[in-house]
């Protein structure tokens, strides 16, 4: 539970994180923390920098960008959960946001960790990935726009550089859709065993269905086949189109559950959360 040795250097601007992930030995960024530390104390990470840009506070906050809500990068959950545009443009992700740990990892974790960590079992990169997002990062060439199907690349893989860091989330607004989350999880504060997000679009019927899964792969995937089958679904036929909700992903097998049983719980959730994003 002792981390390996490491030096610490405090970013003073986002020009000065840039500069210092470029010079220094094997350096990783620390925000939240929540996500490094624990892997540090099992010595699973062992950077030999840390980079400190929690105090960027120019990272932090949403704004609205006209058809999107542009969100630092540094927002710590709890404030992305309670943040009145997030609520009102797009609920689902104040939602989730809330969903996060417990109320010590809300206060410190925040959105851009989250997503940069690409934990296939946490719930906002699924959520990125059902709305559509796109994923802002800098480094010494400048920023790029990268969208999120693109940018989770694999187990704790982005594409984010070694030289960048993530500085902003734009995610669109989703107007009038209906929306749902749901995780099955064995207790409170647990990671999903598995989670499903739903973005629909009609009433009564379905008209457009945007699926997330998370802990269903490696990264966070869309459920692109039930996605499919769901458009002008109604009653028993969401149901059916859900069957697909599994198709194309690779769930894992480990001491929570099966990949059978995972994929069981994909199919379920799927109709469960359809049927309440139409309600």
């Amino acid at each position: 539970m002792i981390p390996a040795p490491f030096e610490y250097e405090l970013a003073e601007s986002v020009e000065h994180a840039i500069e210092l992930l470029g010079s220094k030995e094997d350096p990783k960024l620390l925000a939240g923390g929540h996500s490094l530390l624990p892997l540090m104390k099992f010595r699973l990470a062992r950077p030999a920098t840390l980079v400190d840009i929690g105090r960027l506070t120019e990272l932090a906050g949403v704004r609205d960008g006209g058809d999107h809500l542009a969100i630092g990068a540094l927002t710590r959950h709890h404030d992305l959960e309670h943040d009145a545009l997030t609520r009102e443009h797009c609920p689902l992700l104040a939602h989730v946001a809330g969903l996060v740990g417990d109320r010590q990892v809300r206060h410190c974790g925040t959105i851009g960790g989250s997503l940069a960590h690409c934990d296939p079992a946490a719930d906002l990169p699924t959520v990125a990935l059902t709305l559509d997002a796109e994923i802002v990062t800098r480094g010494p060439g400048g920023e790029r726009v990268t969208p999120a199907a693109e940018f989770f690349r694999g187990f704790y893989e982005t594409a984010c550089g070694a030289d960048e860091l993530v500085v902003e989330v734009r995610v669109p607004k989703t107007g009038a859709a209906g929306w749902s989350y749901i995780k099955f999880r064995r207790r409170a504060l647990d990671w999903a065993t598995v989670g499903v997000a739903a973005v629909v679009e009609g009433k009564g019927s379905v008209e457009r269905a945007r699926i997330g899964l998370t802990n269903m792969g490696q990264v966070p995937l869309r459920a692109s086949a039930a996605e499919e089958a769901l458009a002008g679904a109604s009653g028993d036929g969401i149901a059916a189109a859900a069957e697909k909700a599994d198709e194309g992903t690779d769930p894992p097998a480990d001491t929570w559950a099966s990949s059978d049983f995972r994929r069981h719980l994909a199919r379920v959730l799927t109709s469960r959360a359809v049927e309440e994003a139409l309600r």
